[in-house]
């Protein structure tokens, strides 16, 4: 099995635990997300979603355990949902944010954004569903030119050579896997200067059965040192100049969520409680027992949920015997949920505010501040739209389902950048510059 097929099997795993129980009877359907800062190829992109009908509003979990923008809701009275009122284009409400460039490089090449290095400069990935040789690139927003930064080296035994990309300090730094013929796998840290030259191995991270424990994720550069978390938990720091990595104090079961600040994830309450591995530190969010909430540094974001029993019926195949869940009888009945508020709020429970009903929850929110809103268009299309919770403006980010019903949504992010592509252009909207 490869290094892929691995973590796509690890990931559908872990959804079918963690996704939401169904009725009988509701909508299936799969969502694909542009992809920023992981650059894998094109089979990693799939997620499979179960919908929820939750408070009269379909609600999806993809295959990484987060919800995505579902379809329009399931209505058991037949009655289409009414349109509700669109904003209007990004680019007419924040126009200082928006930049709208060439989706491809004057060579032609597809490319992939991956991080703002400043103001005006975008870190960008070519040959990455290709099959060729991969690249990072600097782009200037202003003159519209790139420059190569450094070639990617190739992997060996496996499909990921470029995630995690993330810079700092004048570094560029992301990780491979690795898997030599007698040799365990290994996560291979990379760098290289943004100025561009050839790129050098920092350390090689050993990783266990990867289906089970996962990779590596919240690669950060702070000074002259990286550090990152196993996904499984447990945060390390090693000196960009290389060595072993070391365990940090005090997170042996963390995970970043934004340096110093680092967490556990709880079923209901992800980065509820915060410590500052730097510091010291503490930040406990206030959470009540029937919340689901995800939390970053300042804010929580989430729904408070009434939960309830519901009859399966039992299904039959066309000679009439029952049908099994597996090697087992199917359960009597499911746990369903109906969400009865959204809110964003400060950790301490203040300042708490509705958030609009499509939000997508599970998904970071921009700066902890801008949300990512599915709407109900004309005709039952579904609309993305970006909240910002701050002053309440909402704008249209012209993105629509395709003409097979897949919505390709900006890859969620705390950080200031939000891309991807329309037709023959790639948005770039720095949400910093939005005040």
């Amino acid at each position: 099995m490869t290094d892929l097929e691995d973590k796509l099997s690890r990931v559908l795993s872990g959804a079918a635990h963690r996704a939401p129980e169904a009725p009988d009877g509701l909508l299936a359907t799969v969502r694909t997300r542009h992809r920023r800062r992981r650059a894998r190829t094109a089979a990693a992109y799939a997620a499979v979603a179960v919908v929820l009908v939750a408070g009269g509003a379909g609600v999806a979990v993809n295959a990484l355990g987060t919800r995505t923008a579902p379809h329009p809701a399931v209505h058991t009275t037949g009655h289409a949902k009414p349109a509700d009122q669109i904003p209007p284009p990004v680019e007419k409400v924040w126009p200082q944010a928006v930049r709208k460039i060439p989706a491809k490089l004057p060579d032609g090449r597809a490319y992939y954004p991956q991080l703002l290095l400043d103001d005006h400069t975008l870190l960008v990935m070519t040959g990455v569903q290709d099959g060729k040789r991969q690249f990072l690139w600097s782009y200037d927003l202003r003159s519209g030119q790139p420059r190569r930064i450094a070639e990617i080296p190739a992997t060996k035994g496996s499909a990921i050579s470029a995630e995690g990309v993330t810079g700092g300090g004048g570094h560029i730094v992301w990780w491979a896997s690795y898997k030599e013929a007698g040799a365990p796998r290994v996560a291979r840290i990379w760098t290289v200067p943004a100025t561009g030259g050839w790129p050098r191995r920092v350390t090689d991270v050993p990783l266990g059965n990867v289906m089970k424990e996962g990779h590596i994720n919240g690669l950060t550069v702070t000074g002259s040192d990286v550090v990152f978390a196993y996904e499984k938990g447990g945060v390390y720091r090693v000196p960009l100049s290389g060595g072993t990595p070391q365990p940090v104090k005090g997170a042996e079961r963390h995970h970043i969520l934004r340096w110093p600040w680092v967490g556990v994830h709880r079923t209901e309450a992800v980065f509820r409680d915060l410590h500052n591995a730097e510091t010291g530190e503490r930040r406990d969010a206030m959470v009540k027992a029937d919340e689901q909430v995800r939390c970053g540094v300042d804010r929580c974001a989430g729904v408070a949920v009434q939960y309830r029993t519901v009859k399966i019926e039992r299904r039959r195949d066309s000679s009439g015997k029952e049908i099994k869940c597996g090697t087992r009888r199917c359960p009597d009945t499911v746990r369903a949920q109906t969400i009865l508020r959204r809110f964003v709020r400060d950790r301490d429970g203040s300042q708490e505010r509705e958030l609009p009903t499509g939000f997508q929850m599970g998904d970071d929110a921009g700066l902890e501040r801008f949300f990512k809103v599915t709407l109900t268009g004309p005709e039952d299309r579904s609309v993305l739209a970006l909240y910002d919770a701050d002053t309440g403006r909402s704008a249209d980010l012209r993105i629509r389902p395709d003409a097979a019903g897949t919505m390709a949504i900006p890859d969620g992010g705390l950080d200031r950048l939000m891309a991807y592509p329309i037709k023959n252009e790639m948005y770039v909207l720095d949400l910093a510059a939005i005040k």
